[in-house]
């Protein structure tokens, strides 16, 4: 119903991989008819505004402007129509993200733990057990060990770090905890429709549930540094089996 509302899919805008991302292709379709209908009533309005006020026409200064309203009428107009996207359809749809009831618990999830830093996006799985091991600004090493992670901590023993590819199973939730190492980064993945800023001293957590398998880029959405243009990671979606035989390499390989 009201398909043809959506006009997102002619915006030159990456597939859909997520299941939110519907609702805000729609919604992003309806700002943009608004400014459609702004544009074609605007448009003839400041032409004729031009024609009817130049040089020519008025030679001196009117000091007591036009009388018509319709300006008015117009922005009253613009008014209630960004009320009713901003009430009736952003607000809502952050609502019911945001429910407690609608957030998926960490039992029923992928969760993992992503550490920005400048330039590479660090990304901590817990391994079979389940258990993020405890993670020590101290330990880190840019090469060896780049998130700090406790070689001590029973936890960390099967642990999974990887740099730029993040790895997750399609039709599941996914929970990511996302920190920063140094300056203020965004979290991007297009596709899933997602952005974040990952922020120094915080971490943050954003979740969504891709619904198609595939493999797509990860981008820092901020201006970060002089290699910013090459902050970038690889995001693949597998079937669960798949992503299981992923973790299970990639435990054995820590080994």
């Amino acid at each position: 119903m009201f398909e043809w509302l959506n006009i997102a899919k002619y915006m030159g805008l990456p597939e859909n991989a997520s299941a939110h991302g519907v609702e805000l292709d729609y919604m992003l379709g309806l700002v943009h008819w608004l400014v459609i209908v702004l544009f074609f009533l605007w448009a003839p309005f400041f032409l004729y505004t031009l024609w009817r006020f130049r040089a020519s026409r008025s030679p001196k200064a009117d000091y007591h402007g036009v009388k018509s309203h319709l300006s008015t009428y117009q922005e009253v107009g613009v008014v209630v129509a960004e009320l009713v996207l901003l009430f009736g359809f952003a607000i809502p749809t952050w609502a019911e993200l945001r429910e407690d009831n609608f957030y998926p618990s960490e039992e029923e999830a992928t969760v993992i733990h992503a550490i920005a830093e400048q330039f590479a996006w660090n990304l901590h799985y817990p391994g079979p057990d389940g258990i993020f091991g405890e993670r020590d600004i101290e330990l880190i090493d840019a090469q060896l060990n780049p998130i700090g992670l406790d070689p001590d901590d029973p936890g960390a023993a099967d642990d999974i770090v990887t740099v730029n590819e993040l790895h997750i199973p399609v039709d599941k939730p996914v929970i990511i905890h996302l920190s920063s190492k140094d300056v203020i980064h965004s979290f991007a993945l297009p596709v899933m429709r997602v952005k974040q800023d990952a922020i120094p001293g915080l971490t943050i957590p954003l979740w969504f549930v891709p619904t198609k398998t595939g493999e797509w880029e990860i981008a820092c959405a901020q201006l970060c540094g002089v290699g910013h243009y090459r902050m970038r990671g690889y995001l693949t979606v597998h079937e669960q089996s798949d992503f299981d035989a992923w973790l299970d390499e990639q435990s054995q390989r820590g080994a």
